[in-house]
């Protein structure tokens, strides 16, 4: 210990380096990430501190005075470590760190509750084209989780789960991205799909789980997935598509793609630890150690399921995570298209060229019950879910501007209602009379060549439907 203790001391006898403050928000509606550099570096120190918190090289700003009575009563070089990772200083004070900040971090909006944007407001600019996409697809992605929704109440299709007071997030983030990010999502962002060019009739297929399917019906209804839209399938275990995420980014930086990773989580998924590892936690340290160029997108809907984030975490959110593990984040209204539009176009651009992680925490609700297994009123008042199923709604606000900028007009609300509603039943009825797989592909696509126990269990279980045929679909092939 003495040995080692001499050796730091020695490598202290270096100048103090500091990290630049944080910049503030407050009052500004640019959006402020986390972690990035103040508005007044000049451009070599902005430059050194872009590159995170990650390494040695990271501080920037040297100090070559020396202080010949501090009141902590160290003196010149002895007040600082050199340990991996950069200058830490020493205090004669004992100094916890508290528990939470005294002000919470701000939430970035563009939109007014009326859909006027804010005064002094900055954000992306989209073109009519893009801004008449993005409606029509959350107006769709709407009608597509009403009627399947019904669907599931009629018996039609065994689950299903909507993304109600969510379609903001959705559409607008999926705008942000383009085709060569890829996606890996939960299971409430069928919008980042339908904007990529997933049709009806393939949601459908999914649902209904017929031959048309992609999984070929191994899957639940809504775990919907395409090779082709860089949309990896969903899975039902929570959280487990975040270290996937962060390998994927590392991939594509090592590959030197112009692109990025970007994963879906909700604020349950945050705090899970279900599977022991505690997979949030492992994929942002393993992001921010690798420079992964992957954003992690929390839907803060404010409920797991039924357990409120008052009962989850005692931190100021989730955005606030991010900056331990090294990670520069931002929070955004999430029922504000034209923010999460602006704040993920923003972290996209830094994960490719900065070659760092993001972490977006977009604050919403969850208007829908959990899924079709799920009553929320059992936990929680009505007239809160319908509070923000009026008042708060991402899709009422997002029209009033859009229809502000004379884009729009009812008759064209109407027939857009009207077709898609059209669409999504015809895609219903015919997924409905598509045959379904045969039993052989429930043992397919996983080995070359099928092994012995794998046939055995095919054989058994032909043997079985053959014996109690009442007990088994018969609209399967056997």
């Amino acid at each position: 210990m003495a040995l080692w203790l001499a050796r730091a001391s020695k490598l202290a006898r270096r100048a103090a380096r500091r990290l630049p403050p944080l910049p503030s928000s407050h009052g500004d509606t640019t959006p402020c990430f986390l972690g990035s550099p103040p508005p007044d570096l000049g451009p070599p120190a902005a430059a050194e501190f872009s590159r995170g918190f990650c390494s040695v090289r990271r501080f920037a700003g040297e100090s070559t005075s020396i202080v010949e009575k501090p009141e902590n009563g160290f003196a010149g070089d002895d007040q600082v470590l050199d340990f991996p990772g950069g200058k830490v200083s020493f205090v004669a004070e004992m100094n916890f760190l508290p528990e939470s900040q005294r002000e919470r971090v701000n939430c970035y909006r563009v939109l007014d509750d009326d859909g006027r944007t804010i005064s002094g407001s900055r954000f992306r600019e989209v073109s009519k084209e893009v801004a008449l996409k993005m409606y029509s697809d959350m107006v769709t992605l709407q009608i597509m989780d009403t009627i399947f929704y019904e669907a599931q109440r009629q018996g039609r299709i065994s689950f299903y789960l909507t993304s109600n007071g969510e379609e903001a997030i959705n559409i607008a983030s999926a705008a942000a991205l383009t085709i060569d990010d890829i996606v890996l999502p939960q299971y409430r962002e069928p919008g980042v799909l339908l904007w990529r060019g997933f049709t009806l009739q393939e949601f459908a297929n999914q649902c209904f789980g017929n031959k048309l399917d992609y999984g070929k019906g191994r899957q639940m209804p809504i775990h919907y997935g395409s090779r082709r839209l860089n949309y990896f399938t969903v899975s039902s275990p929570i959280a487990t598509q975040l270290p996937h995420a962060v390998g994927a980014a590392y991939s594509l930086k090592m590959d030197k793609k112009n692109a990025c990773a970007v994963t879906y989580i909700g604020d349950g998924g945050t705090s899970e630890m279900k599977n022991v590892q505690g997979d949030f936690h492992a994929a942002l340290n393993f992001a921010a150690v690798m420079e992964a160029p992957v954003i992690f997108f929390c839907r803060n809907n404010g409920w797991a399921i039924s357990t409120p984030t008052t009962e989850q975490f005692r931190s100021d959110g989730v955005v606030i995570r991010g900056q331990a593990y090294g990670i520069r984040g931002i929070r955004v209204d999430g029922n504000d298209a034209l923010a999460v539009y602006s704040a993920v176009h923003a972290a996209r651009e830094m994960a490719i060229t900065e070659g760092r992680p993001i972490l977006v925490e977009a604050l919403t609700y969850r208007v829908g019950h959990h899924s079709t297994s799920d009553d929320s009123t059992k936990y929680r008042p009505v007239d809160e879910i319908e509070h923000w199923r009026t008042s708060r709604d991402p899709i009422s606000k997002y029209r009033k501007w859009v229809q502000g900028n004379d884009w729009w007009s009812d008759a064209e609300e109407s027939e857009l209602r009207s077709r898609v509603r059209q669409e999504l039943l015809q895609a219903i009825q015919v997924a409905e009379r598509t045959p379904k797989p045969p039993v052989a592909e429930l043992f397919t696509d996983v080995y070359d060549q099928i092994p012995s126990n794998l046939r055995e269990q095919e054989q058994s279980l032909r043997d079985t439907i053959m014996k109690h045929p009442a007990d088994y679909p018969i609209d399967v092939p056997v």
